[in-house]
């Protein structure tokens, strides 16, 4: 029997962390399609502060409060659920609620938990992998043997990143991060080089690492101001993928040395996209990335837990930005 009510992490007013308050709300129920999960594990990501600051509303059909990834055990299925039965152990991406006790799923956007690892490291995968599969592997589209540069090396988004280049078998993998650690621990993690973006200029950096020729493909989270740079830094038929403007939405480029290389600009948001997509997203991570977590050659990489109330002070985390890899909130 489950209780009629549960614990929802709200967002009493926009503002810094102390606005996120615990909260009762009536028990979620699963429509067609959808499962409700008891969740064990929360991930804490960028777009949760942007919503927190008022600056990243929910899409129309999502609760109003934070949360887009989740681990835990299905507790009631709705109706035309197929794959899924009461007692399974799964992570899920969702559109938000993931900030509370229980929350509901679509079908098509649950995985399982890969063997071998516990909620908490499965409620730190799906944001991230789904954003850099999406993103990578089909926009990117990173080829064996080619280059990548991917900024935020240390960010969840990054390190999910620096794997999946690995495991897509990279010719060489190139990063920046905002310190002399984060860089270490970045090319401990895979990559070859990375690159302090603080101290040094990372467009030269890559020209003298690539002898000119510049990168295959960047994954940029940072937006305006590395545009660019960004440019500067492709190689002839270079792909740049922009997923974040946290530096701002606008730049300046020229545009003539995108079509003298034959580049590529592209970008693209996940949260609002259909459940077909994401559960494409899904299916692909399940074959190609999954067996990869079972045997070890992926990993889950968790900078900190904390208890679900107190998901300011994990926020907190995220603001100060000292953070290496996935912060996860704990029911």
């Amino acid at each position: 029997m489950l209780p009629q009510e549960m614990t929802v992490i709200e967002i009493s007013q926009p503002g810094g962390p102390e606005v996120l308050k615990p909260a009762p709300r009536p028990m979620a129920q699963p429509a067609a399609g959808e499962v409700l999960i008891r969740v064990a594990a929360a991930g804490v990501n960028r777009p949760d502060v942007l919503q927190r600051q008022g600056m990243y509303p929910p899409p129309p059909d999502a609760p109003d409060y934070p949360g887009l990834e989740v681990a835990g055990e299905i507790v009631a299925l709705g109706r035309d659920v197929a794959r899924w039965k009461v007692g399974d152990r799964v992570c899920a991406l969702v559109a938000g609620g993931g900030y509370a006790t229980y929350c509901v799923a679509p079908a098509e956007q649950c995985l399982p938990v890969p063997a071998g690892l516990g909620m908490a490291e499965a409620a730190a995968l799906p944001e991230n992998w789904f954003t850099v599969w999406t993103n990578i592997a089909d926009r990117g589209r990173l080829a064996a043997g080619e280059s990548i540069l991917i900024h935020g090396g240390a960010s969840g988004i990054g390190v999910a990143a620096i794997q999946l280049a690995k495991l897509l078998g990279a010719g060489k993998i190139y990063v920046t991060a905002g310190t002399d650690e984060k860089c270490r621990y970045c090319e401990e993690l895979g990559a070859d080089a990375a690159i302090n973006y603080k101290t040094g200029d990372f467009a030269a950096r890559i020209g003298e690492l690539t002898g000119g020729r510049g990168v295959d493909v960047i994954l940029d989270m940072v937006g305006g101001k590395y545009f660019t740079p960004n440019i500067k830094s492709l190689a002839e038929e270079g792909r740049l993928v922009i997923i974040a403007v946290q530096g701002g939405p606008k730049g300046e480029g020229d545009l003539s040395l995108v079509m003298r290389r034959r580049l590529t600009v592209t970008g693209s948001t996940l949260r609002p996209r259909p459940v077909a997509f994401k559960g494409a997203i899904a299916r692909a991570l399940e074959e190609k990335v999954w067996p990869a977590l079972a045997d070890g050659r992926v990993r889950a990489i968790i900078d900190s837990r904390f208890p679900l109330e107190q998901a300011a002070a994990a926020h907190a985390r995220i603001d100060h930005g000292d953070h290496v890899g996935k912060v996860l909130l704990i029911v």
